[in-house]
């Protein structure tokens, strides 16, 4: 019997699921299939990874409700190029559907993906569902890529309508009559944390529901207040690895609370900017910021790891950081900041170490923001706009309740004095900057 294959990737559920609706709809029984992929795993800093294990639960999860609809889950381990091609021998697929990915190494691996299915004579499917606008979908009037956020807003506000927030049937056509059983024995078992060579790393995992709508509403003055650990929708991880939809969040957010709905938008913007400049992914957008003589202090650095520099509000985000794997989007701006302009450390340096440690790390919005940050990005910050970070503690928390969570020993002699001075380090980077730019112009 032909069946068509879906491969889940970062769309972890079986609601409102663009892709699986398609396939279930072909008229071909299907098989859903994750791939956990060696390509990305091998990167990973540590054996007990976080997000690896919330991934691991997530997909076990998966399999259990394809098996109780009916159907058989398949989960591999390896190259997806070589994991693909096993299965299209060993089983009459006719087509492969899957959800669409916009980081680099995701385009170039689904270019080859589609060259290999090819040669088999299987049909491949992609279809638009972590974002509601992608690639070209929204430029300039006069056909360039947007690269202001505001205008951007404007026109993709004035195009989204409810219709783009209905759900997907995924859910509904998700049944025995539409799923293909394999019998164990060919379904093979799938890999255990252990048999890939990783380890369960047990940590705290915002749950993978809508929040409170008394909360979406009162967002836009609770979101710059790290103190309240309910102050923020935590929905970042359950976005990035496609446990809600993007329809579900934004729905609530449209209805609710117009703030939240900005931000989520930023979302699709940095990923179009990601889509059509790959290379910003490590490099400079602007290239006059491309060949800054960064100080790049390695001792600094690691004072910034952790949570070392002297400045409370630093210190109490890289230490929560480090320990819970989230960071408050203001203080995630706060220690960026700190980085790129007062130690005047390479972006890059800060993006890598976010990368291993955020469980909400997507690549698009840590190198869009963190490109932001150092004044190096397609959008922007001023580079001469340096912040401080004693201000920045100042609004966000006055009395102090978010540092000494973090930094209990705040106030007394065993927290060091600051790493650099704000007045001189402002100075030093704007200098440092400007003169790099007259030198590229």
């Amino acid at each position: 019997m032909k069946i068509c294959i879906f491969w889940h990737r970062r769309d972890l559920r079986i609601h409102d699921n663009a892709g699986l609706a398609a396939a279930l709809a072909s008229g071909l029984p299907v098989v859903p299939l994750f791939i956990y992929d060696k390509e990305i795993l091998n990167h990973l800093p540590d054996k007990a990874d976080a997000r690896l294990t919330y991934i691991f639960d997530e997909v076990e999860k998966l399999a259990q409700e394809t098996e109780a609809a009916g159907g058989t889950f398949l989960a591999r381990y390896g190259q997806p190029l070589a994991v693909l091609e096993a299965l299209v021998k060993e089983f009459e697929v006719a087509a492969v559907h899957t959800n669409e990915d916009y980081e680099p190494y995701a385009a170039e691996r689904d270019t080859a993906v589609a060259k290999l299915l090819e040669k088999h004579g299987v049909d491949f499917y992609l279809y638009k569902d972590q974002v509601i606008f992608a690639k070209d979908e929204i430029m300039t009037k006069s056909g360039t890529v947007p690269k202001v956020f505001g205008a951007y807003l404007k026109t993709y506000t004035a195009r989204l309508t409810d219709e783009m927030l209905l759900p997907y049937g995924s859910t509904g056509d998700f049944n025995k009559e539409n799923l293909h059983p394999i019998a164990p024995e060919r379904a093979g078992k799938r890999p255990t944390l252990e048999s890939m060579g990783f380890e369960r790393r047990e940590q705290y995992f915002p749950p993978d529901k809508l929040p409170a709508d008394s909360l979406v509403r009162n967002y836009h003055n609770t979101r710059n207040t790290p103190a309240n650990e309910h102050g923020t929708t935590r929905e970042s991880l359950s976005l990035r690895f496609g446990t809600l939809s993007v329809r579900q969040v934004m729905q609530q957010a449209k209805a609710l609370n117009q703030k939240l709905l900005a931000e989520i938008i930023w979302r699709d913007f940095f990923m179009m900017l990601l889509w059509h400049y790959p290379n910003t992914a490590t490099e400079s957008y602007d290239p006059k910021m491309r060949h800054l003589s960064y100080r790049n202090n390695e001792d600094e650095f690691r004072a910034w790891c952790e949570g070392r520099t002297g400045y409370p509000l630093v210190d109490a985000g890289m230490r929560e950081l480090n320990k819970t794997g989230y960071l408050p989007n203001r203080v995630r701006m706060t220690v960026a900041g700190f980085l790129v302009k007062h130690l005047f450390i390479d972006w890059r340096w800060g993006e890598k170490y976010f990368a291993d440690k955020l469980l909400d790390y997507e690549m698009a919005n840590n190198v869009g923001n963190w490109q932001w940050m150092a004044g190096t990005g397609a959008i922007s910050a001023p580079w001469f706009r340096v912040y401080s970070p004693d201000s920045q503690l100042e609004k966000v928390d006055p009395e102090m309740k978010y540092v000494k969570r973090w930094v209990p020993e705040v106030g007394t002699s065993k927290y060091p004095a600051p790493i650099v001075e704000h007045k001189f380090a402002r100075e030093r980077s704007v200098e440092a900057i400007r003169a790099a730019r007259i030198a590229a112009s």
